[in-house]
């Protein structure tokens, strides 16, 4: 095979041809990862057999890791949707902060709903409520649109089961439990600092909301809504069992070693727990309507996965060529003295999302160039899947398809999108990066 210089220079081809093909000629993410791992292995000299091989064992292995984790998940952000559970969890956010915070409600709705859904699908289902509030309350669209749009990214991109950081989460072999942990701790500042951004700069444009239903009209359409408590629980259910799994795998031993711990390890596995949510969301399911759900709502669910699942795994792909070539040689022998640290992960993924538009290919393929060679680096698996994360924040604009979602649903004027809007992801992801730089002081 080539010299690990040389195979460095050839990632960055590599690289430079992703951005390329999927953001400037809008070439499907999956031909392109697939091809460029093609590429790659035998630019570097591998034999033709073994970069097949390494490709077929990168897409299963990823398959095998998080699959059925995404399905079950894509699932059950769709029932949330159908059902209404979306909203009534917005609606218990709104009682408790009230109608004059609207934003601060919004922004903490968009946290809560992108653990499970996509933050294209969260936007769209939140959008009609989010504008009879701005109506309502009198705020500007553009505050209103920022606020939601900034809390539905921060879980997006740092919190599993979310496609992109449970990808990260398998490609590292981090803990998900710690994932999970760190990614909704540096979220919420992030998080906030997007509806401040929101509060004091978008606060300057003025759009007014084109309401068609009113906060009222918009409630009565679903009828009754959920239980709040069985809203949250498809959510909150999956996060303890992981968690639970986590603490029973500390060397200290803290559930035993006998049958508990088996069964607290058993329901915690990312596959186990998962499920155990889509079926705790079917709870949400009125009778009338449970043989949708068990039909046509989980085939949408699965179509919808099916997308994330090929990209993901050709992201795994070209992470399994990467592993075998001389990257982490050349990295130990000539980088691993350099003081980068965590600004290396952030800065790759940071470029990736900049360049080709899509937070989940900047996590999936940032993650793949780094696995192979985060012992070297002596990085935190965990937390440098949350630096990736604040990466893929930095910034969305015209080449990501959330910059049209946000800018069209609102109403804003596109050069006002770029004022308020891709602003406010350049602040969030800078301000998750420092808080993982703080995170990591203290671990």
């Amino acid at each position: 095979m080539v010299s690990g210089g040389l195979a460095v220079l050839l990632l960055v081809v590599a690289v430079a041809l992703i951005i390329v093909l999927t953001g400037k000629l809008k070439v499907n993410a999956f031909i392109v990862l697939i091809g460029v791992a093609f590429f790659y292995g035998l630019a570097i000299g591998m034999p033709g057999l073994d970069v097949l091989k390494l490709i077929k064992n990168g897409f299963g292995g990823t398959l095998t890791s998080i699959g059925i984790v995404i399905v079950a998940g894509t699932i059950m952000g769709t029932i949330l949707e159908k059902t209404g559970a979306a909203l009534s969890m917005t609606q218990a956010i709104l009682k408790l902060v009230g109608k004059k915070r609207a934003p601060l409600a919004m922004n903490i709705a968009g946290y809560v709903v992108s653990i499970p859904v996509f933050c294209d699908s969260g936007y769209v289902i939140l959008n009609p409520l989010n504008k009879a509030l701005a109506k309502e309350s009198g705020t500007s669209m553009t505050v209103m649109a920022v606020a939601l749009a900034t809390g539905l990214y921060a879980t997006h991109t740092m919190v599993p089961p979310t496609p992109g950081p449970l990808a990260a989460a398998a490609a590292l072999n981090a803990d998900l439990g710690k994932v999970i942990f760190y990614g909704l701790i540096i979220s919420i500042p992030a998080a906030l600092s997007g509806l401040l951004w929101a509060t004091k700069v978008a606060k300057k444009y003025n759009v007014e909301p084109d309401v068609k239903e009113s906060y009222s009209d918009i409630v009565k359409k679903y009828g009754k809504l959920p239980n709040t408590f069985l809203s949250f629980l498809p959510i909150v259910l999956p996060l303890l069992l992981i968690f639970a799994n986590s603490i029973a795998n500390y060397p200290t031993h803290p559930f035993g070693t006998g049958a508990f711990k088996s069964l607290v390890t058993l329901l915690g596995d990312p596959v186990c727990a998962l499920i155990i949510g889509m079926f705790s969301a079917m709870l949400l399911v009125k009778r009338e309507t449970l043989k949708d759900a068990f039909g046509d709502w989980m085939s949408v669910g699965i179509k919808d996965a099916a997308i994330i699942l090929v990209i993901t795994a050709a992201g795994g792909s070209f992470g399994g060529v990467l592993a075998k070539s001389p990257l982490a040689d050349f990295i130990k022998s000539n980088m691993a003295a350099l003081p980068l640290g965590m600004f290396l992960p952030f800065i790759i993924s940071a470029a990736m999302k900049t360049a080709q538009g899509s937070s989940t290919v900047a996590i999936v393929t940032t993650a793949g160039i780094l696995a192979p060679m985060l012992s070297t680096l002596g990085l935190d698996p965990a937390l440098t899947a949350i630096a990736i994360g604040a990466g893929a924040m930095v910034v969305s604009h015209a080449n990501d398809s959330y910059f049209w979602v946000v800018s069209q649903f609102s109403g804003m004027p596109v050069n006002t999108a770029y004022k308020c809007y891709t602003s406010a992801t350049a602040v969030e992801g800078v301000v998750a990066f420092i808080c993982v730089l703080i995170f990591q002081l203290f671990i």
